[in-house]
């Protein structure tokens, strides 16, 4: 049996241009957090990583059809999904919102 190794582990960083579906639990969250807690009963230090992505192209195409800006479609869905995350049972070390700076589409 593995022991006292480090596993640092995340799993996929949802858009925030809508809600938490299913499709992101059963295809990201919940084996990376199988994987981990495994990884924790082995007797490992692991870091379990998660949080959301404020970039990308969905982003602004939400935008244009909601007729209101990035920033609030950002703000929206960040709110939506970490309000979300509070209610799954999972053991993330850090839970982070990666931030754009700049919301300068083209």
């Amino acid at each position: 049996m593995e022991s006292n190794k480090r596993y640092t582990i995340t799993s996929a960083l949802p858009y925030t241009n809508g809600r938490i579906h299913i499709g992101h639990l059963a295809g990201a969250y919940i084996p990376a957090d199988i994987y981990a807690r495994f990884k924790r009963l082995s007797n490992n230090d692991v870091a379990y990583i998660c949080g959301s992505d404020e970039h990308g192209a969905a982003i602004p195409i939400r935008a244009k059809i909601e007729g209101t800006s990035p920033k609030k479609i950002v703000d929206k869905y960040h709110l939506n999904i970490k309000n979300s995350f509070k209610n799954f049972p999972f053991f993330w070390d850090i839970c982070k919102i990666i931030f754009k700076k700049s919301f300068n589409y083209i």
